[in-house]
């Protein structure tokens, strides 16, 4: 799996009002609801969801990356939507560092047990340094698709 298969530009968004953890959750999932990817009735729970799983261990990861991510019964297939942060939020990352990268995952209760899988892929992508800078330094959510497709070629290269 990659990113490419689950993500696109119209779910892709430059900069972020949120100043913690729960408006920048808040914040992404608008981003889907804006975008018809989930229901506005779903809000709420998704919200909920994404939330009560930072209470268990925080998604924070590394160099600058966090990927959020819930469990729910109002989503057939796994959406996804990616917001740049130029301030950081903290998102109690195992770095310290404040996430610049939010990639938000909202999977299907009924296939949680995949997300293993799709983390790894957004992980393992996501360790690209220039990706990573190059992401950040991008002013156009196409952009930062284009960037995140030829990383993905890359690495099948490799």
């Amino acid at each position: 799996m990659t990113i490419s298969e689950f993500l696109n530009e119209s779910n892709i968004r430059i900069g972020l009002d949120a100043r913690n953890k729960r408006e920048a959750i808040e914040e992404v999932v608008d981003l889907l609801v804006e975008e018809h990817e989930i229901s506005m009735a779903s809000r709420s729970s998704v919200i909920e969801a994404v939330m009560d799983r930072e209470q268990m261990v925080s998604t924070g990861m590394e160099h600058g990356v966090a990927i959020p991510h819930g469990a729910v019964d109002s989503v057939d297939e796994l959406v996804a939507a990616l917001i740049v942060s130029k301030d950081g939020i903290d998102f109690k990352s195992i770095d310290g560092k404040p996430a610049h990268i939010i990639i938000l995952l909202i999977l299907p209760a009924n296939k949680y047990s995949s997300s293993v899988q799709t983390m790894a892929c957004v992980s393992r992508i996501m360790n690209s340094k220039t990706l990573r800078e190059n992401i950040l330094s991008a002013d156009d959510p196409a952009d930062i698709m284009d960037l995140i497709v030829e990383e993905e070629e890359r690495q099948l290269l490799a």
